[in-house]
């Protein structure tokens, strides 16, 4: 008898985990966030519930990350038009230089 590959499990009340099990935090976003959350929610002991204060943190902790990727992205896009102003300039420098000596030569009497 063989044993076939296991693509995706089963958690709890039988709900599939999701393939992105195993990529490590950065894949996840705020829809991740919202399923852990509500099953977090409905899997609790009814006679231990979380604390809030608990919950609030994982707020807090979740929104502090999803204003660091934001920042992220910006310095990210901030960056590459540096890189593309800097080619610009390099051009520009270039345009001067070719236009000075085009100048000057013409400007030469002959």
């Amino acid at each position: 008898m063989s044993i076939a590959s296991v693509t995706a499990t089963t958690g709890v009340n039988g709900a599939k985990t999701s393939d992105k099990a195993g990529q490590g935090w950065g894949n996840l976003g705020a829809e991740d966030f919202v399923k852990l959350l509500t099953t977090q929610l409905n899997n609790q002991d009814p006679t231990d519930p979380v604390d809030n204060s608990q919950m609030l943190a994982q707020l807090a902790q979740f929104s502090s990350l999803s204003t660091q990727n934001d920042m992220k992205d910006s310095l990210g896009k901030i960056s590459a038009q540096g890189d593309t102003l800097a080619q610009i300039s390099a051009k520009l420098d270039t345009l001067n230089s070719t236009v000075a000596k085009l100048t000057s030569t013409s400007a030469t009497p002959a």
